[in-house]
């Protein structure tokens, strides 16, 4: 699947939880709506973190990529 152009890149590349959606809570706030934000994590409780807590504050989970040693997830801002 190929993902939008982000307008922002998030490498949380080492960072466990909770520290991958707080920073991503804070992050999104740069971005205006419709600005999509990729977020690069190691922490394996993002695959379902993440796209819980976009459904839960309203945000568009567009799904996540694997790399070699990470995963790429794509959020688009409300």
């Amino acid at each position: 699947m190929d993902f939008p152009k982000s307008d922002l890149v998030l490498d949380l590349r080492g960072l466990t939880c909770p520290a991958p959606i707080l920073q991503t809570k804070k992050a999104i706030d740069q971005l205006q709506s419709g600005q999509i934000m990729e977020i690069w994590g190691t922490d394996p409780g993002t695959n379902s973190d993440m796209p819980a807590w976009t459904k839960r504050v309203g945000h568009e989970f567009l799904g996540s990529k694997e790399k070699d040693d990470f995963v790429k997830y794509y959020v688009k801002k409300k």
